[in-house]
């Protein structure tokens, strides 16, 4: 299979590129290292697999009609996985024109290539936060998500219409995942789990946004890579599917946890609640369960002991910022 991918440098991205290129497909990657956080920190998400044969890397910006136009017509793909986007809740409210230009505008960027070059398959990348503040637990993908509460939600519900849009008009077989709350190796340093074992190492108080009573999905990058990959030959019709590990954490505990797994006392400062921020998410699998095999095996505990084993070694090598861990 001949794959595009784009914001393959990325945390999801990369491991993405990684497996599909393990299994003999062939990928091509695009990724316009932004300033969103550290590119050096993308440059080696890719250390790995940037001589492969079965891949390729095009430094560039899905915006770019002219760029991707000759991107899309150098290779016959097979597929379009669309992870590139512009992330974040509290950015997106200080910034709504560049999400709604990126995320929108991109989507739509793509869908048109895909549409000019009979690319019948579409992998998008969606969020938990199109939910917003949804009461009605675990989140299915039957509910209602017309009330999102950030730009950001926006844009990713929008990219979902959309992409409905072009299934509808031009029969593009569609999956659009909503990832919930992802991390482990590579995730990005503003991500909470990320942000709280950087400062429990260098001493800082971990903010706590609200009393420590919020909740969320917690999803291990591995089993969402797998979903994923299960997914890729499956991708038929239109269909919206939650990947999450259905199995919320307390904000307060996920603390403790980090705590016991750090062997280091956190010093806690409350904020209040964020804007655009959710009080809980939670995933219905199994609509993920019946139409892909989906079956997350990686707890909480198990997922934060990789994060931190890979965080020490990437603090030793010098790629991340901050004190090494002792």
């Amino acid at each position: 299979m001949d794959i595009l991918l784009t914001g393959g440098a990325g945390f999801i991205g990369s491991h993405l590129s990684e497996k599909i290129t393990d299994i003999g497909h062939r990928v091509t990657c695009i990724d316009n290292f932004n300033s969103f956080y550290d590119p050096a920190l993308k440059e080696n998400n890719l250390k790995d697999i940037i001589d492969r044969e079965n891949f390729e890397l095009y430094r560039a910006d899905i915006l770019d009609r002219k760029i991707m136009e000759d991107i899309f017509s150098a290779r016959d793909f097979d597929m379009v996985i669309h992870l590139a986007a512009m992330a974040g809740v509290g950015p997106s409210i200080a910034n709504a024109p560049l999400y709604e230009k990126i995320n929108i505008g991109g989507t739509l960027n793509l869908l048109e290539n895909c549409k000019k070059n009979n690319i019948k398959k579409f992998i998008f990348a969606s969020s938990s936060s199109v939910y917003g503040g949804n009461k009605k637990t675990p989140f299915s993908e039957e509910d209602s998500v017309d009330l999102p509460v950030s730009p950001y939600a926006a844009t990713k519900k929008s990219g979902e219409l959309i992409c409905y849009t072009y299934h509808h008009l031009y029969d593009i077989s569609v999956f659009a995942f909503r990832f919930f709350t992802v991390y482990g190796p590579r995730q990005r340093p503003e991500m909470a789990i990320h942000k709280f074992i950087r400062n429990i190492y260098s001493g800082d108080p971990l903010e706590i946004y609200g009393d420590g009573s919020s909740s969320r999905d917690y999803t291990y990058i591995g089993d969402i890579i797998e979903g994923m990959l299960s997914g890729l030959e499956l991708v038929e019709g239109y269909e919206i599917i939650n990947l999450g590990n259905s199995y919320p954490v307390l904000l307060s505990d996920l603390v403790g946890l980090i705590e016991k797994a750090t062997g280091k006392k956190a010093r806690l400062r409350y904020a209040g609640p964020r804007p655009g921020d959710v009080f809980t998410t939670f995933a219905d699998i199994e609509k993920a369960k019946k139409l892909i095999k989906y079956d997350p095996e990686t707890s909480i505990e198990e997922g934060l002991g990789y994060f931190i084993d890979w965080y020490k070694e990437k603090s030793e090598e010098g790629i991340l910022s901050g004190p090494k861990p002792e």
